[in-house]
């Protein structure tokens, strides 16, 4: 098939011309081919092996690079100008033997986009390569893989409830695999239980299970709450059969939808899903050993191998976090401004830890920085300093709004992420409820309103701002990939119902082959799993869900989930292509408590269903294409990878399900007085959120006469903001900060605040500025082999670190008292407000004037 041309005026054609373009394809000497590469995101590896197939490369291929990675902020922006200057100037075709350099590089970042990754961080932990008889769905998987699916649901559901509570990460299962599979390889006897060494293939599909089945189901909130008698005392939800049909229903519908939007947000190229590559990096440190020396910072040669480097920072790490995690809890949430006069209102809340957080050092524990579920020095540097830029508009937003004291902001910490009443407390859902959960009326008007702090106010808005900004960044920056996805999607749909494919169907299979990476094309060695089986299991799943509210006393009609689903249907492939770029996850946990509770007003347990089939259902759909962009990686057959989720979700499920009643079992549960401080903060939280907004309802707090009305002005704000900055980006394509803008990653800082502050991110701004500009500009491949391992390694030592504190020192309540854990214990941080309570008891209008 040919290709399109770069330019209108074809180059000269002859003889001569012809030999000065085959000449820009011989290799140069050292010194000049240096100087000729310098400008490629690329090792030295990699240019090796991309210049043994240079003579293959047709120069026009550039133009398809730029049409893919025009804005793409993961493409390299020094890369991508000498594209534009190749493309752009006509002397370069007229001319060619003065653009030597020029054109052979560019041949060369043709060839790394067609015959490896067009990213450096995935070129380094993932290979270009393929072994199709490398077993992966074996005898050692299936053992594995099943009892750390149920052991670690079994904890994280069990604990779920605890204060504080324990968490096992995926984390954890990859480096504990690794001993295991090892343990069998040596043990088991060889054939079809023993099918030689334990290989990558087997450990990452290991990781996947224990990934989709650690994630404890949402319905243990709803469960909880309906049935315990301190929530909405309703016994039927007790009822083992009511509890796993919405179990089953809320896990798996996730799962339908995001093998129905693979090809999406999972297949395409620049879907880098950044976050999964420490699994990577854990999985290449234990099956690829490569000490090489490389070049690195302090001019010193390197040549520890990965798994070197991972066991030493490892321990490292395990032994330092027992000091901000035990030892030397300050050390954490370094809160030194306030030290220095803690009954002072304004310092307190300017920099401190609960306040707004204007501190250039607040910590000193990478866990902290660990804070909106991402890892510094995975999250690219760009993602990072947007949600940094989003964290200052939040900061002078929420300062304004306290100094003004407006709504009432002045009589409450600034920064808190509790609701309150008017008098400064907590606000007690109880005291507006009936006998029977419902909201009551006149209980209302005689105690009162419900009131934000200014850090949640400003929170909304930007929580209402990302939701409309995710759908026109998607509208505008992916609309081809989008009309590309759509056409895969649709050829495979008439696909499964014919043996043949068509003339036209091998055409555009030949350019979808061209337009992805080597990944896809190493892939197609599998059979894929057809669109259907998504479908049956998409289908099921609703009926199930459909029957568990229906059947059950619920007062909820079963089409809540229709309604549900159809959100996620709406916003699960624009989150997930924001999510596949940026490594960070826009939540519609708000956006389906506002309109569930709009939808059903004053029933709570309607609007948790909504918001169950809508954000549950869209957060889950995202954690599994998570999954299977690494089992894409990693060269997994598409089917074995099917098969191991489900299983995995359906062990997951069957066990977190049967602990509901035993949880609800323990002595004064989700009590103070608790056994085994199983207080269920998580479910307290739960039970006010769906009172506030199932049950209060937003036309109370965002209608016309809300007070909270114009933080609506959000979502038309989010609706511009990627218009201003595509059309910006457009006018002023030279301009390289303005190419580095991500308008929805700016949203996401902004509503990150309350309880969080720019003190939690501003460390990893520095911190991956180090990683992915100094070092990676300068030491690409010392970057490239350690960066991922060192995050990895840090991650999982706290990780383990946190469990092993968590047994061995937080449930026998040894404790360790003396100023370094007890730092902030008379301070007013959180705690002190600009303005007192007036004489009068309360602020705000009088009982029975209430809105």
């Amino acid at each position: 098939m040919s290709q399109p041309p770069i330019l209108e005026k074809q180059p000269p054609t002859g003889k001569e011309k012809d030999e000065t373009f085959a000449k820009v394809t011989a290799p140069y000497e050292d010194e000049k081919h240096h100087e000729a590469t310098a400008h490629l995101a690329a090792t030295a590896d990699d240019i090796a092996a991309a210049e043994e197939k240079l003579n293959e490369m047709p120069l026009d291929r550039c133009m398809q690079v730029r049409e893919m990675h025009q804005y793409d902020q993961n493409f390299s922006v020094d890369t991508l100008d000498r594209i534009n200057e190749l493309l752009d100037n006509p002397e370069v075709r007229e001319h060619p033997e003065l653009y030597q350099d020029l054109i052979y590089t560019m041949k060369l970042e043709a060839l790394l986009v067609a015959e490896n990754s067009p990213y450096a961080e995935v070129r380094a932990v993932v290979d270009n390569w393929d072994d199709v008889t490398m077993p992966s769905l074996t005898f050692r998987v299936w053992t594995i893989g099943i009892i750390f699916a149920g052991a670690g649901a079994f904890i994280n559901q069990l604990f779920s409830v605890r204060m504080p509570s324990v968490y096992v990460t995926s984390n954890v299962a990859q480096l504990l695999a690794w001993p295991a599979g090892k343990l069998l390889e040596k043990t088991l006897p060889s054939g079809k239980l023993n099918p030689g060494p334990f290989n990558k293939k087997e450990h990452m599909l290991i990781t996947i299970m224990a990934t989709v089945a650690f994630n404890t189901p949402y319905t243990g909130y709803i469960v909880l709450t309906q049935a315990l008698p301190m929530f909405f005392d309703q016994a039927y939800a007790k009822n083992w059969g009511y509890q796993i049909l919405n179990t089953l229903g809320s896990n798996f519908v996730g799962y339908g939808l995001a093998g129905l939007c693979r090809r999406f947000i999972v297949y395409p190229s620049f879907c880098v899903w950044p976050s999964s590559l420490t699994a990577l990096a854990i999985n290449k440190a234990f099956h690829s050993d490569d000490s090489t020396a490389v070049p690195g910072p302090f001019r010193k040669m390197y040549s520890w191998s990965r798994m070197k480097l991972f066991l030493f920072a490892f321990v490292s790490m395990f032994i330092y976090w027992w000091f901000p995690g035990f030892i030397f809890m300050a050390l954490g949430q370094f809160n030194w401004l306030s030290w220095i006069d803690k009954s002072n209102e304004t310092l307190n809340s300017v920099s401190g830890i609960y306040g707004l957080g204007v501190n250039p050092i607040m910590t000193f524990d990478f866990n902290t920085l660990m804070f909106n579920g991402w890892t510094p020095l995975v999250i690219p540097f760009f993602s990072v300093f947007n949600q940094f830029l989003g964290m200052i508009l939040f900061t002078i937003m929420a300062a304004a709004f306290y100094w003004t004291n407006t709504l009432h902001t002045g009589y409450l910490p600034i920064n808190t992420n509790k609701v309150r009443d008017n008098t400064g407390k907590n606000f007690n859902v109880t005291r507006i409820l009936d006998d029977r959960g419902i909201f009551d009326y006149d209980k209302y008007q005689q105690y009162s309103e419900a009131h934000l702090s200014a850090g949640s106010l400003v929170s909304y808005f930007w929580f209402f701002a990302a939701y409309t900004a995710a759908i026109s960044y998607a509208i505008l920056y992916h609309r081809h990939e989008l009309a590309h996805s759509f056409k895969s999607f649709w050829r495979s749909i008439r696909r499964s119902f014919r043996r043949t494919k068509t003339e036209a169907e091998e055409e555009d299979e030949l350019k979808e082959n061209l337009a992805e990476d080597i990944h896809w094309r190493l892939m197609k060695a599998y059979r894929e799993v057809p669109e259907w089986w998504y479908f049956i299991i998409l289908c099921l799943a609703l009926v199930l869900g459909m029957v568990g509210v229906g059947v059950y006393p619920t007062n909820t009609t079963p089409a809540v989930v229709i309604y549900g689903v159809i959100m996620a249907l709406i916003f699960v492939v624009p989150l997930g292509l924001i999510t596949a770029v940026t490594g960070l996850q826009v939540t519609l946990n708000v956006l389906a408590e506002f309109i569930g509770g709009a939808m059903v007003p004053g029933q709570a347990l309607a609007m948790n269903y909504f918001k169950m089939y809508g954000y549950i259902t869209t957060a889950q759909a995202l954690y599994f294409s998570s999954d299977l962009k690494l089992a894409h990686y990693t060269k997994i057959a598409p089917r074995h990878t099917f098969i191991a989720q489900v299983v995995a979700t359906l062990v997951s499920t069957f066990v977190c399900t049967s602990l509901f009643n035993f949880q609800m079992s323990f002595r004064d549960v989700c009590t103070p007085k608790a056994a085994f401080h199983f207080s269920c903060p998580g479910e307290h939280t739960f039970f006010t959120a769906a009172v506030f907004w199932g049950t209060i309802g937003p036309k109370r707090l965002f209608g016309n006469n809300g007070n909270y009305r114009y933080l609506l002005i959000g979502f038309p704000v989010g609706l511009l903001l990627p218009v201003l900055t595509f059309f910006a980006q457009k006018k002023f394509p030279r301009q390289r900060w303005l190419r580095q803008l991500h308008p929805v990653m700016i949203t996401i800082g902004g509503l990150s605040g309350a309880p969080y502050n720019i003190g939690y991110i501003w460390p990893s701004v520095w911190l991956t500025w180090l990683s992915w500009i100094y070092i990676r500009k300068r030491y690409l491949e010392f970057w490239s082999r350690y960066n991922y391992v060192l995050a990895a390694a840090w991650s999982a030592a706290i990780a383990i670190a946190a469990i092993v504190i968590f047994f061995g020192i937080n449930i026998p309540e040894v404790e360790l008292n003396w100023w370094g854990n007890n730092a902030d214990a008379d301070s007013c941080d959180g705690v002190c407000t600009r303005l007192e309570i007036p004489a009068k008891g309360y602020f705000g209008p009088d009982p029975g004037n209430f809105k």
